[in-house]
């Protein structure tokens, strides 16, 4: 029998609420197996194991008084370090934030604890969760535990190695340019990043973001199953009033044609025969479900991923930049460097430019996904990139940032996208993104579960 930590949060939650198993001892089972691998990838970088207990010891008293649990009932779950968790330092991986203890839980750390799971540690993010790569001064460099040569991605790199060596079934993470969909790809994993407004987010510790963050930065679970993902992405997405922008739209309102477009290289973006070869094996695996597949041009990326850049360069450069000195972080002050060189000052011209611009490529999105509720692309043009290639030199940094151009398109257009893995090329994850329209996370997991269905199981990897 598979050891506790190797399940999925399904089955957990499905033993733990028919007191086949105790939360306590689910708990107790993440909680070694934290202790037997962390040391080796740093996932995890806040640990809190008596809270985490005390909260599974709850769990327990509450299924013995006959209360009816939520969807996580005993589900270890991890939380991301740029989002409140009450009496846990939102870091965001800045030394000048190892202090800043959150008062209150945010929305999405209260919709899981709500849903009866248990978080048992904080995962790892880069300095202002700004890189592809997971690395900072404050809680130094995590690991891929699939392939510790290789990134385990960024921001949420923490989140992906934490589910892929088996701490935890779910990892919360966040995305504002790739940073679920590019951990999960990296670590072999299934990652969501939600419609805008889908989940409720709050950070109470922070002032609110401007306007570029507030539509286009979301949380999302990172799992190592489709269903674990819906199970996750269903407690994740529970009203809450702090957020001004939060949607109470049901989940999977209306059914839907099972057209997908197949884009091998969107807006011109040079792919590798071994992402192509995962894009054609996922369309294959699609047709046998019986979906219908179509090799076509999806609407504009590059544009999307200008206005991706402007409006969060914008922010940063309003008002994050004198941080970004402060903090004398050197990845995440020439990845700055990089990005202010790549867009320019962004001015208020500019600025009402590219939001007016945002309108209309978004209504040319809709329109297409009305025709292809499903797109089928790469999340990255590349395997996932050695460490820390980002911050070389100019030169590598260009690269990664054009393999990312389908993660940077997506936040400015606001649609839901899912990372799905295929498999393994040259002993590094491969896999694909499906994009589909505002609120239909159901029909991206319809498909990712028939690709799933012809897929070897995602396993746990033993980090060396």
């Amino acid at each position: 029998m598979a050891n506790i930590w190797e399940w999925t949060a399904t089955q957990i939650a499905a033993e733990v609420r028919a007191r086949r198993i105790s939360a306590v001892e689910v708990t107790q089972a993440h909680l070694d197996r934290l202790d037997a691998v962390n040391p080796a990838i740093n996932a995890v970088v806040q640990e809190f194991p008596e809270e985490a207990l005390e909260a599974a010891r709850q769990v327990d008293a509450a299924l013995d008084r006959g209360d009816d649990l939520g969807p996580l009932c005993g589900v270890p779950v991890t939380i991301k370090v740029n989002v409140d968790q009450k009496g846990q330092a939102t870091t965001n991986g800045l030394r000048l934030l190892a202090d800043n203890v959150a008062t209150q839980d945010s929305p999405v750390v209260s919709n899981i604890r709500k849903a009866g799971g248990i978080i048992i540690g904080r995962t790892n993010t880069p300095a202002f969760s700004l890189r592809w790569f997971t690395n900072n001064k404050l809680h130094g460099q995590t690991l891929n535990p699939r392939n510790q040569l290789v990134t385990p991605g960024g921001s949420s790199g923490g989140a992906a190695a934490a589910v892929a060596a088996g701490i935890c079934t779910i990892g919360h993470g966040t995305d504002i340019a790739g940073s679920i969909r590019y951990p999960a790809y990296a670590c072999g994993l299934y990652g969501l990043r939600p419609t805008t407004g889908r989940v409720p987010a709050y950070n109470s510790s922070a002032p609110d973001r401007f306007i570029g963050a507030q539509f286009m930065a979301v949380s999302g679970p990172i799992t190592r199953s489709i269903d674990d993902l819906e199970v996750a992405f269903n407690a994740m997405s529970m009203p809450d009033p702090r957020d001004p922008w939060y949607v109470p739209e049901p989940l999977g309102a209306a059914d839907f044609r099972k057209n997908v477009a197949l884009a091998l290289a969107p807006d011109g973006l040079i792919v590798s025969d071994d992402v192509t070869t995962a894009l054609h094996d996922a369309a294959t695996r699609l047709r046998h479900a019986g979906w219908s597949v179509e090799e076509v041009a999806c609407p504009p990326m590059r544009r999307a991923a200008a206005i991706n850049a402007c409006l969060w360069m914008a922010e940063m450069q309003f008002g994050t930049a004198d941080t970004v000195t402060s903090e004398n972080d050197p990845d995440a002050q020439f990845v700055f460097e990089q990005m202010s060189q790549d867009v320019g000052k962004i001015g208020f011209k500019t600025l009402m430019q590219a939001l007016q611009a945002r309108a209309g490529l978004v209504r040319e999105w809709q329109v297409f996904l009305s025709k292809y509720p499903i797109l089928l692309c790469p999340i990255s043009g590349e395997l996932p990139f050695d460490q820390q290639l980002d911050v070389q030199s100019e030169e590598s940094f260009k690269r990664v940032f054009e393999a990312q151009l389908t993660q940077r398109a997506l936040p400015a257009i606001g649609m839901p996208g899912l990372a799905v893995p295929t498999g393994e090329s040259k002993g590094c994850p491969v896999g694909v993104q499906l994009i589909g329209p505002r609120f239909r996370e159901d029909i991206l997991l319809a498909a990712g579960r028939d690709i799933e269905a012809a897929n070897n199981p995602v396993g746990v990897s033993n980090p060396a």
